[in-house]
């Protein structure tokens, strides 16, 4: 349990990340803090105690909607949440598997039935992401809304255009700054592979024919009996060497330290010496990188959103008002 000492401390770094992030998100009035104020009081509320019960029942699942938040938010329009349809015939949730569509779709239901059609389905996930860091982090911070829902869903958005775990730090860095998302926030983001799962198909490459040299050598022994080569990869793995593999912690920094992560993506980060700073000082303050991530989790949430008459505001996630 934290001190007071240490919490007093933590609430005042998130405001300064958070302070910065409004710049970067809501500067130009697209998103606002309690947006839902007056039109659904209760909306934030709605989705928390959706969110909680969720996890309650499979802690699994915290990770799973801070992922799919990510994954929409190289483009936070949800349009990763849209079912194939006429009108969508590829839609990005082909393009990778993700878990979590069937917990969205609770969540929202909860919303709607507290204020039907006004909280858009964008919002719902990110709300849903905060809340998640709350349950299996421990900590919160405050999300803006006003995002409008996508009405077109195309997976050939995703390649290309998000990272990937094969990355080297150079291309990682890139990949983020084309979002406006800086270093620091990488490396903060990364952290949330600290929790949740991966299957054997990411983490082969480095384990055969040769095992990767940064990888610690017990750990890459542990790896390969429970991913043995040419199994189809096909088996889910938690995320990397962690105590529990459902807590969002600053663990995963001092994996980076001893070589016990997963991908080619987390080991790069001690690569640069800039980054790999910026992990030695995560991994020593907890408090700095939950007040970095949520500095993150809040600039991530405003990139590309729709807003105003954009888009529309879906009454389920899966699909468009008009069902086409």
């Amino acid at each position: 349990m934290a001190t007071a000492t240490s919490g007093c401390q933590l609430q005042a770094l998130l405001l300064m990340a958070l302070a910065a992030a409004v710049l970067t998100s809501t500067a130009s009035g697209t998103l606002q803090y309690n947006f839902y104020s007056s039109s659904c009081p209760k909306a934030e509320e709605a989705v928390r105690n959706a969110t909680v019960k969720i996890i309650s029942g499979d802690r699994t699942m915290g990770a799973a909607i801070v992922r799919l938040f990510f994954h929409d938010c190289f483009g936070c329009d949800a349009s990763i949440l849209l079912d194939q349809s006429n009108s969508n015939p590829q839609p990005e949730k082909l393009a990778i598997p993700l878990r979590g569509y069937d917990a969205m779709n609770t969540i929202k239901a909860a919303v709607e039935a507290v204020c039907p059609g006004v909280v858009s389905c964008a919002d719902v996930l990110a709300f849903a992401a905060r809340d998640s860091v709350m349950v299996s982090g421990g900590f919160t911070f405050s999300m803006p809304g006003g995002r409008r829902d996508s009405l077109v869903s195309d997976m050939s958005n995703i390649f290309g255009s998000l990272p990937t775990p094969n990355m080297q730090v150079q291309q990682l860095v890139s990949s983020f700054g084309a979002k406006g998302l800086t270093s620091d926030d990488l490396v903060a983001l990364s952290g949330a592979h600290s929790f949740g799962q991966t299957h054997c198909s990411f983490v082969t490459p480095r384990l055969y024919p040769t095992v990767d040299p940064t990888l610690n050598a017990t750990y890459a022994g542990k790896l390969r009996s429970l991913c043995p080569q040419n199994s189809g990869g096909g088996k889910v793995l938690n995320n990397n060497n962690v105590t529990d593999p459902n807590v969002l912690s600053n663990q995963y920094y001092r994996n980076l330290g001893t070589g016990e992560v997963l991908f080619t993506s987390d080991q790069t980060l001690t690569s640069d010496a800039g980054t790999a700073k910026m992990v030695l000082d995560n991994a020593a303050s907890p408090v700095m990188w939950m007040a970095k991530f949520a500095g993150a989790m809040v600039k991530m949430g405003g990139i590309q959103v729709l807003t105003g008459t954009q888009g529309e505001v879906r009454k389920v996630c899966g699909a468009t008002n008009s069902g086409s």
